[in-house]
């Protein structure tokens, strides 16, 4: 792996949060603790996407230093994972980008997966919790594991795309990629993934995928558990290729 010499970040991480003051304590330390062990430069964007608590002023209390810096952007009022996201990944200065959720569902030593990949030549690279290798320490409920697996085949056939799992919350890009898609993408919502899968396979990214650990966070800032919040997941799929009527140039076109 190529690591940059300059003064900007090798990689940025950006951390969309909703209320999240107390979560993102132990997420923002074992994520510190992971970077500064590393031997290349990076970047934690906290993103707080309209929060009514003190999201931002934690996030800043944490010192900045030469290996590792921390920003918190904020805004209001809260517009969805999906804007806090592009927020965030469109104002990273890292060569590669990548999200993850702020209940660190995922722990942070799988960045080493999601780099190896970015390494290996693939534009971008996903985490799953549907592949050979992953584990799941905590199941969510039936009904939200039903729910998944209903959406996920629905949204494979519309979109023509083969992914089990676009919903896990642990991303990669490379800064092309990132600045690409993410200028392209119109959903504010959670189903913001797909749309940037699907963008990518129109444009010609290469896209990998690696088995995580992955657990269920009870309180989760994201509900979709009752029949009207399942429709309007639906709903917004189903939006995606209205929203991007038209050719999508392929990169470097």
């Amino acid at each position: 792996m190529q690591i940059n010499t300059d003064s900007s970040p090798f990689l940025s991480v950006i951390i969309p949060a909703y209320n999240e003051q107390d979560r993102i304590l132990p997420t923002l330390e074992n994520t510190l603790v992971y970077l500064r062990n590393q031997k290349y430069p990076s970047e934690i964007i906290v993103v707080s996407d309209g929060s009514r608590d003190d999201t931002a002023r934690v996030a800043q209390s944490f010192q900045t230093s030469e290996q590792v810096s921390i920003r918190a952007l904020e805004y209001h009022p809260n517009r969805g994972k999906g804007y806090a996201v592009r927020y965030g990944m469109l104002r990273g200065r890292g060569r590669i980008l990548m999200f993850m959720d702020a209940d660190y569902a995922v722990p942070v030593e799988y960045c080493e997966r999601g780099l190896a990949m970015i390494d290996q030549g693939f534009d971008i690279a996903i985490a799953s919790r549907a592949i050979e290798g992953a584990q799941i320490r905590q199941h969510q409920n039936s009904f939200r594991q039903l729910s998944a697996k209903i959406y996920t085949f629905i949204q494979n056939i519309y979109l023509g795309i083969h992914f089990p799992d676009t919903q896990c919350g642990f991303k990669f890009f490379t800064r092309r990629a990132a600045q690409s898609l993410f200028n392209l993408q119109k959903l504010d919502s959670v189903i913001f993934d797909p749309e940037i899968l699907w963008l990518a396979r129109k444009k010609g990214f290469r896209v990998g995928q690696f088995p995580v650990q992955w657990r269920h966070v009870e309180d989760s800032r994201i509900q979709y558990d009752n029949l009207g919040k399942s429709l309007f997941v639906f709903q917004e799929l189903l939006r995606i290729k209205q929203l991007h009527r038209g050719p999508v140039p392929r990169h470097g076109k």
